[in-house]
């Protein structure tokens, strides 16, 4: 029989069975529809991070202290009232300092001894961690004793109520004290005006750079920003530069919606006493970022011998983000593999059913002459339309369902090889299943098989 003949018998068989085809296809259709989706969804979550992380310098370091007070509150909290180590809330002891033997305090009102030297020294780490203040000086240290630092900048971040514009009352925004290093490490850009210098910084003065997003809240616009003023926690700042839209940097600032002060400023006129500094650093040399980590470390290690401090990088933060959204692209694949084995499960059964039904055909085929190899290919290839019709099928509902998706709020970013891979799928999963029924149909002996009711 030629190949053209086994394909119009393929056709016929399809025609005479539509509905036959459409269930069975179903499987395939779920699959293929599956995948689409999966990669747009992966493809989309690595938009995700890039955007996230697009103005984010990649050898940027951030070092905070290991310790705050609101950590130092809650564990207050949870001991009920009691600080870290068992001192009583106030740290009042008996006159004199002195404590029941039984009491673990050593005579002189040292910390209580009962949970040894280790638990004065903990709770002497936590002491100094609270008084740590980063400064200038260790700035200048990490300038002058750290290879390959391009930029340094001490960072203070937190709330502050803003007055101004076409605002009717005040409204909290993010405030930003920091130097002017910043701008590099945080790659900013300005739409205008200028960042604040080093002038600015030592003489404290009243000067501010705003967000986008801020600047369109206050004002109505970017443009009207231009050349305006802002009350922040009462006092009057001129605004002298309006930063691009760009999203999130690091420290986990978004400067569409922060507003940036000079450091010295935010310090005095802002956050006084409860400010809580970070140090932003930029490495020259991308491959130098843990060497340069794990000196900075050790420089302030020694500048404060009893704090701990807490360094990452805006590398492995961005590492991080794209390994989990590899794994959830990993996971749905496994998830739409699922799908077309049980699609692939239905064609196999449909094929054993449809032997079945026709045994008395192929006996005629093979009185005819017919070969093994060509009933097998006309088994296989039935298979195989059912399977590329569904993934076809199922490719075209994925792109589909694509918009529906994204009101949901994901993000999604379809790729044309989501579509090939699909159907490549599909037509594996159909050769695959499809074989062994159309390979027991061709092993029936023509007597067997004419004999069949």
């Amino acid at each position: 029989m030629k190949f053209f003949e086994i394909l119009r018998l393929v056709w016929v068989n399809i025609i005479e069975n539509k509905s036959k085809v459409l269930l069975t296809s179903l499987g395939i259709v779920v699959g293929s529809a599956t995948i689409v989706l999966v990669i747009a969804i992966g493809h989309g979550g690595q938009v995700d991070v890039e955007e996230q992380f697009k103005n984010l310098n990649v050898g940027a370091i951030e070092v905070s202290i290991g310790q705050n007070l609101d950590t130092m509150i809650d564990k207050m909290m949870e001991n009920g009232g009691m600080a870290p180590g068992g001192m009583p809330n106030g740290g009042n002891m008996p006159s004199g300092g002195n404590m029941p033997s039984g009491g673990g305090m050593p005579s002189g009102g040292g910390m209580p001894s009962g949970s040894g030297n280790s638990s004065r020294s903990s709770w002497s780490a936590r002491q100094n961690n609270l008084r740590i203040e980063f400064t200038a000086s260790d700035i200048e240290d990490i300038k002058d004793l750290v290879p390959n630092v391009s930029a340094v900048s001490l960072l203070a971040s937190g709330d502050g109520a803003v007055l101004g514009g076409e605002l009717e009352e005040e409204t909290t925004y993010t405030v930003v004290g920091t130097m002017s290093d910043y701008v590099n490490i945080s790659n900013l850009e300005l739409l205008y005006g200028e960042f604040f210098t080093d002038e600015d910084l030592e003489s404290k003065s009243k000067v501010a750079v705003i967000g986008y997003t801020v600047a369109q809240e206050i004002f109505g616009s970017a443009y009207y920003a231009q050349d305006q003023s802002i009350q922040i926690e009462g006092k009057t700042y001129d605004i002298i530069g309006i930063l691009k839209s760009m999203g999130t940097v690091s420290s986990g600032i978004s400067p569409d919606e922060a507003i940036y002060v000079p450091y010295n400023t935010a310090k005095k006129f802002i956050f006084g006493n409860d400010i809580q500094t970070q140090i932003s650093a930029v490495a020259s040399d991308v491959k130098e970022v843990q060497t340069v980590m794990d000196n900075i470390e050790t420089l302030l290690k020694e500048n404060y011998p009893n704090a701990s401090f807490t360094l990452t990088d805006a590398g492995s933060k961005m590492e991080a983000a794209t390994e989990s959204a590899n794994t959830l692209s990993m996971l749905l694949i496994a998830v739409a593999s699922i799908v077309f084995i049980v699609g692939g499960i239905g064609i196999m059964n449909v094929l054993f059913v449809s032997v079945k039904e026709r045994t008395s055909e192929i006996g005629i085929l093979k009185a005819l002459g017919c070969s093994r190899r060509e009933i097998l290919l006309e088994f296989l290839m039935e298979s195989n339309f059912i399977a590329t019709f569904g993934g076809v099928v199922g490719v075209g509902v994925g792109f589909a369902l694509v918009p529906l998706v994204k009101m949901t709020g994901m993000t999604l970013a379809p790729l044309p090889i989501g579509g090939i891979l699909a159907v490549l799928f599909a037509v594996l999963t159909g050769t695959v299943f499809g074989f062994y029924p159309a390979y027991k149909a061709s092993i029936l002996t023509p007597i067997k098989a004419l004999s069949e009711e």
